[in-house]
């Protein structure tokens, strides 16, 4: 029920809280000289620059209109952040108020920041009166000096809190040191004179790593450490300690522990060295107790006797016993519980204890309040309709307590490979459930395209294969295979090496025409060249002549190649050199663009005019 009321009422409330002032997000505030460069600089960016006399007047006017808005709306801007940043301690958790109040002055806080709201006013008031002198301007000379004036004036006015920027820069890195703590959660808060135990506590039971030395006051400011009970998380705040004396004359460092008590709502653990070991006594500290006891209404209260390991409770005096019944077992409410932190016994029952009384405390409230009707109508708690429900206990262990023997358990292979050594055999078909026993070690069929290759094995295969190559043997010994070479004759052999060089004369005919076929020329015919010659072909010619017309053949040249097409219509090489120039020239811009695609980078003007015209700023020049 804890869980579902937290979620319900408190982890809303503390959530927000958390989020709306995240103080180690706060921007870093400027010194008034940082913030005079940056606004004017930005300013000279991001505005023309650039205006002459024979321009006219109205443009003139607002050129400079245009810079003293823009520094104006700029310097707001960074107020204005700076003011919205900062927690308003009227609006936050009454204890990081009067957190901020003991650390960092709430007048001064409230001064510094009505300075830079002032400073905004006046800011915004000057560029209204310059805007209004500007529209009256008559000339560049006067609209240039009113400029210079406003911005002047401006920066006067952000050089005057340069104090409050300082001050604020150091109070925005301070709360950006400052641990998380949300006020709302489930807290647990020790408390108790210095050097008791306090952060030896916080280390034991969480993560957090605080500091421990053997004198007093090691730790100056709240620590949290977080831990984890009932799948709930915790924290857990270690304290400054705190000496016995007026309000009035306490320090910043214990007045840190006494607004932690009195705005957090936890469980309050009161640690007590009974050793004396401190350097404070039992009654000093019982003392302090009495003294700041208000602080502890409606809260749960745990009183831990720490160093046990060095004196137990029952070594006390009787005057000290006496003390602590008289100091804390008159009020029931009160748990005393011993522990030590150095061998952390009673440190968990410490723990508990605390949770489980601050859940309790937290139920009762919530169920005192209005709200918790709403609650409590959606919850139902389901019962068991007979009432009781005995537990579920297994048969096996039923039957081990009546001394019943279990059946025999199977021994595994790993015990029987040690008991055997090296003569075991792993055998992992013994344990196949088969209908037949025996047929455990068969061959495992061998399956091929879905059939058993041994249906169609013939058992007599071996026997037949040996008959066959018997009979093979007997047809060899008997001569059957072998065969007369026949004899050739003189006619045959005269045959054959004709054809062979046939063969041959035909071979270096296809490779001399593969060779003649890539030439460039036009085939002729020995008709058309014998009719070009004026010879006739007739028998008497080649018996006169003693010419074949293969020998006619070699008297005449290849006709000539035909010009190529580049070439063609010119006169000369001149020409021609002239005309692949021109064509190489022309083709330059194609094959820049002839493999680009639409993802590539097309540069239209290597000097764009707005990045490499008019006057420099102030800003970079590195893309220049």
């Amino acid at each position: 029920r804890e869980a579902v009321v937290s979620t319900q009422s408190t982890g809303n409330l503390s959530s927000d809280i958390m989020t709306s002032y995240n103080f180690k997000s706060i921007t870093v505030v400027p010194p008034s000289k940082d913030l005079v460069d940056i606004i004017l600089s930005k300013t000279q960016r991001k505005t023309p620059t650039v205006v002459h006399k024979h321009y006219q007047i109205s443009r003139i006017r607002s050129f400079y209109i245009k810079k003293v808005k823009f520094t104006e709306s700029n310097l707001s801007e960074k107020l204005a952040g700076i003011l919205s940043e900062f927690p308003k301690i009227e609006d936050i958790h009454p204890f990081y108020a009067d957190l901020m109040n003991i650390l960092y002055d709430k007048d001064h806080y409230k001064l510094a920041l009505g300075q830079i709201n002032m400073a905004k006013h006046l800011i915004s008031n000057v560029s209204k009166d310059y805007v209004r002198l500007l529209k009256y301007g008559d000339s560049l000379y006067r609209c240039k000096q009113l400029k210079r004036a406003a911005l002047g004036r401006m920066c006067t006015i952000i050089k005057r809190p340069n104090s409050s920027l300082l001050y604020l820069e150091q109070v925005r890195q301070h709360l950006g040191r400052l641990p998380s703590i949300d006020p709302n959660t489930r807290t647990l808060l020790l408390f108790g004179f210095p050097n008791v135990g306090k952060s030896s506590f916080v280390n034991c039971v969480t993560r957090a790593n605080v500091e421990v030395q053997p004198y007093a006051f090691t730790t100056k400011s709240l620590y949290v450490g977080h831990t984890d009970y009932q799948y709930l998380r915790w924290q857990v705040i270690d304290t400054p300690g705190i000496l016995d004396k007026p309000l009035e004359d306490r320090n910043t460092i214990e007045m840190q522990a006494i607004t932690a008590l009195a705005h957090l709502r936890a469980c309050v653990i009161c640690v007590l060295d009974i050793t004396e070991q401190c350097g404070y006594s039992l009654t000093q500290q019982c003392e302090l107790f009495n003294n700041i006891k208000p602080l502890f209404a409606n809260k749960p209260l745990i009183v831990a006797l720490n160093k046990i390991d060095t004196k137990r409770p029952d070594d006390l005096s009787p005057e000290d016993k006496a003390l602590l019944e008289q100091t804390f077992k008159k009020d029931d409410n009160i748990l005393i519980i011993p522990m030590s932190t150095f061998t952390k016994e009673g440190v968990s029952e410490v723990q508990n204890t605390a949770c489980d009384a601050l859940l309790a405390h937290r139920i009762e409230q919530k169920m005192s309040g209005n709200k918790v009707d709403n609650i409590v109508n959606r919850l139902h708690v389901a019962q068991p309709k007979d009432g009781t429900r005995a537990p579920h206990i297994p048969e096996a262990v039923l039957a081990k307590r009546a001394g019943v023997k279990p059946a025999e358990v199977r021994k595994l292979e790993r015990e029987m490979e040690l008991e055997m050594g090296d003569d075991y055999i792993l055998d992992l078909k013994k344990h196949y459930d088969l209908p037949n026993p025996d047929d455990r070690y068969d061959d495992i069929p061998e399956i091929w395209e879905g059939h058993n290759i041994a249906d169609f094995v013939d058992p007599d295969i071996v026997a037949k294969l040996e008959e066959l190559e018997k009979e093979e043997a007997m047809l060899e010994e008997a001569g059957v295979y072998e065969s007369e070479e026949e004899e050739l004759t003189e006619e045959q052999r005269e045959v054959r090496i004709k054809a062979g060089l046939i063969r041959k004369e035909k071979a270096v005919i296809r490779h001399q025409h593969r060779l003649n076929k890539h030439r460039n020329r036009t085939p002729v015919s020995e008709r058309v060249i014998m009719k070009k010659q004026g010879i006739k072909r007739a028998r008497s010619i080649s018996r006169v002549t003693g010419d074949t017309p293969m020998d006619v053949d070699a008297k005449f040249t290849t006709k000539k190649a035909k010009p190529g097409r580049d070439v063609s219509g010119l006169r000369d090489a001149k020409q021609v050199k002239v005309v692949k120039k021109m064509k190489k020239r022309s083709q330059i811009k194609m094959n820049q663009f002839g493999r680009a695609g639409e993802a590539d980078r097309h540069i239209a003007a290597k000097l764009p005019k707005h990045l490499f015209s008019g006057k420099r700023g102030a800003g970079k020049t590195d893309r220049r």
